[in-house]
C-alpha cells in the first residue's frame, strides 16, 4: 500500500463526508455521535476546526500550538457546517500544496510534515463522519484506497489482514478486531515523517 497522503486525499475525504451526510440535514443532530460523548452536531462542528487548525500550524511552521479563534458555529445550519468542512479542507489542501517538502510543524503527537497533516486531516474527517453516521443510523463506507493510505501513513503498525476501513477504525479505537483486541485508549498517530518511525507503537503519556 502506498503510504503517501497529500492534498488530493484531503479533498477526497471531504467529498466522502459530504456524500454521506448532505441528505441528512433534517435529522435530529442532537443525538449522540456513535460512542462519543458529543452529539452529532458537536462532532460536525469539530471537523472543520481540525482542518483549519492543521492548515494554520503547517502554514506558519509553528513550533508550538497556535491560538485559534473559534466561534459562531452554533449559528450555522447543518448544511452550512457541511459546506464549512469543504471550505476548510480546501484551505488545508492548498497549504499542503504550497508547503516546502522540509516544512515541519507542531502537533501534540509530534512535529508533523505536510503528509502527516494531510493524513490527520483525512482521519479526522473520515472517523468523525463515521461517528455521526452511526448516531444517525446510516452506514458509512469511505473508499478503501483512501483509508489504506491514511492507515499506512499514521498507523504503520495497524493490522493488515483485514480491510483498510476496519483497520483504520480499529486504530482510532472505534472497533475491536479478532486477534488484536481493542486499541489502547492512549493511542497516538505517527505524524512525523515515516522515516523517523522507530518501530514502536506510540502512546500518550
Amino acid at each position: 500500500m502506498d503510504d503517501s497522503v497529500g492534498p488530493e486525499e484531503v479533498r477526497a475525504a471531504a467529498a466522502a463526508c459530504k456524500k454521506a451526510l448532505s441528505d441528512l440535514v433534517d435529522r435530529d443532530w442532537s443525538v449522540r455521535a456513535g460512542g462519543l460523548d458529543w452529539s452529532c452536531r458537536q462532532t460536525l462542528e469539530h471537523i472543520p476546526n481540525t482542518q483549519i487548525f492543521y492548515a494554520s500550524q503547517l502554514a506558519t511552521a509553528a513550533k508550538d500550538r497556535l491560538p485559534l479563534a473559534r466561534g459562531g458555529q452554533d449559528k450555522l445550519t447543518v448544511a452550512e457546517l457541511l459546506l464549512t468542512i469543504e471550505v476548510n479542507a480546501s484551505v488545508l489542501e492548498h497549504v499542503i500544496r504550497a508547503a516546502p517538502e522540509s516544512t515541519r510543524a507542531f502537533h501534540p503527537a509530534g512535529m508533523a510534515d505536510a503528509s502527516g497533516f494531510a493524513a490527520m486531516g483525512c482521519d479526522e474527517i473520515l472517523i468523525h463522519t463515521a461517528d455521526i453516521a452511526a448516531g444517525l443510523g446510516i452506514d458509512f463506507n469511505p473508499p478503501e484506497d483512501l483509508c489504506g493510505r491514511v492507515l499506512a501513513r499514521l498507523f504503520p503498525w495497524a493490522p493488515t489482514d483485514v480491510g483498510h476501513w476496519d483497520s483504520l477504525r480499529w486504530a482510532n479505537g472505534r472497533i475491536s478486531l479478532p486477534g488484536s483486541g481493542p486499541q489502547d485508549e492512549n493511542w497516538r498517530w505517527h505524524c512525523a515523517p515515516l522515516s523517523e518511525w522507530d518501530g514502536q507503537i506510540p502512546r500518550r503519556t
